[in-house]
C-alpha cells in the first residue's frame, strides 16, 4: 500500500510539472492571453473525410500512412500534370509549391472527428438541391460570362483557406495571426485575404447582412480563442449549406509550435445534423508572399475566347467546363 500511495504521488507530481513547463513554454500578451501571433502552416495529408479505401478505420499503421502520403502526392502531381496545359505549368503550375504535409499525430484518417465514419453528414433534400442548381449553374453555362467561373477562377475568394473552416488546400497554405486586446486578424495566403475578429462584440450583425466570409466574433474561454461566424451570403458554401450555417472555432495553444484548430458545422437546413473535426497547425519560420491573382490573370478572357471560337466550330452550345485535379 505505502509503494502504490508512493507511486500515485510520483505520478502527480510528474504530470503536475509537465503541466507547469508546457504553461510556461506558452507565451502570453502583455493583457494575459496566450499569444498566437505569428506564421503558422496549416497543411497535413490527412483528409477531411475518411476515404472509402479506409472505411472502418479511424487510423493507420505508420507504414500505411507514409504510404498513402507517397501515393496522395504521386496521384495529384500526376492529376495536375495530365490535366494542365504544359505552357500553364511553366507559367503558374509550379508543382515545387505543392505542400502536402504528413498525417496528424495518431495517423488519424479524416479531419472529421465526432462521426463514426468519418464523413461529412448527409444533405438534407433543400441542401441537395441547393448543390445539384449551383453545380448545374456553373457547368451547363461554362464561360459565358465571368459570373460562371468559380471564385477561386475569378481570384475573389478560396472556400475554407480564409472562410471558416479552415482547412488545407493545394498550396499557399501559411497563416499569419496578428493578435491585440480587441481583435484577431486571420490572414490567409491563398487569394491574400484576411478575417478581421472583434473580441469585444457579443452580438452579430443583423440576420439581412450576409457576408463573403461570414460575421465572426470572437472571446476568450481561459487560454481558449472561441470564434463563432453566422451571416454567411449565398456565393459561399460549405459542402452544400446555405444562408443559415453557423460554424464555431477553436484556436488553442500546445506549447510553442503547436497551433490546436477544432472547428463545428451547423446548418439544420442544409445537413441531417451538426459535425465537428480538428487539426493542428505548426509554427512556421517561412515568409509569407503576396498572392497576385488579379495581376497577370488572362486566364477568364482567353477562356472565353476560346468559348466563342468553339461556338463557331462547333454550334452555339456552350462548351463544358473541363475536368480539374482531383
Amino acid at each position: 500500500m505505502r509503494f502504490r500511495r508512493w507511486s500515485l504521488i510520483v505520478t502527480a507530481i510528474v504530470l503536475l510539472a509537465g503541466s507547469i513547463l508546457s504553461a510556461q513554454r506558452v507565451v502570453h500578451t502583455p493583457d494575459g492571453r496566450p499569444d498566437l501571433q505569428g506564421m503558422w502552416l496549416n497543411n497535413t495529408a490527412t483528409p477531411l473525410e475518411r476515404a472509402k479505401d479506409f472505411a472502418g478505420k479511424p487510423s493507420l499503421t505508420d507504414a500505411e500512412a507514409r504510404e498513402y502520403e507517397k501515393r496522395y502526392q504521386l496521384d495529384r502531381t500526376a492529376a495536375l500534370t495530365r490535366d494542365t496545359p504544359e505552357f500553364e505549368l511553366d507559367v503558374a503550375g509550379d508543382l515545387d509549391t505543392y505542400e502536402p504535409g504528413r498525417h496528424l499525430p495518431g495517423n488519424r484518417t479524416s479531419l472529421i472527428s465526432d462521426q463514426q465514419d468519418g464523413r461529412v453528414p448527409a444533405l438534407t433534400p433543400e441542401g441537395q438541391r441547393r448543390l445539384t442548381e449551383q453545380a448545374d449553374r456553373v457547368n451547363a453555362h461554362y464561360a459565358d460570362g465571368p459570373e460562371n467561373f468559380t471564385f477561386a477562377e475569378r481570384c475573389l475568394i478560396v472556400a475554407n483557406s480564409s472562410i471558416p473552416p479552415m482547412l488545407p488546400a493545394f498550396y499557399n497554405n501559411n497563416v499569419q495571426i496578428v493578435q491585440t486586446p480587441d481583435y484577431v486578424a486571420i490572414v490567409s495566403e491563398m487569394i491574400h485575404d484576411v478575417r478581421i475578429i472583434p473580441l469585444g462584440r457579443r452580438v452579430h450583425l443583423p440576420a439581412a447582412f450576409g457576408q463573403w466570409k461570414g460575421d465572426s466574433i470572437g472571446h476568450w474561454e481561459g487560454n481558449t480563442l472561441v470564434v463563432d461566424t453566422t451571416n454567411f451570403g449565398g456565393k459561399t458554401t460549405v459542402r452544400g449549406s446555405g444562408t443559415g450555417l453557423h460554424i464555431v472555432e477553436r484556436f488553442s495553444l500546445d506549447g510553442p509550435e503547436t497551433l490546436k484548430y477544432q472547428f463545428t458545422v451547423d446548418d439544420p437546413s442544409s445537413f441531417v445534423r451538426p459535425w465537428s473535426g480538428d487539426s493542428v497547425m505548426t509554427r512556421s519560420d517561412g515568409q509569407m508572399f503576396e498572392y497576385a491573382c488579379h495581376e497577370a490573370n488572362y486566364s477568364l478572357g482567353f477562356t472565353m475566347r476560346g468559348a466563342r471560337f468553339s461556338e463557331k466550330q462547333e454550334g452555339t452550345q456552350s462548351p463544358q467546363r473541363p475536368q480539374s485535379p482531383k
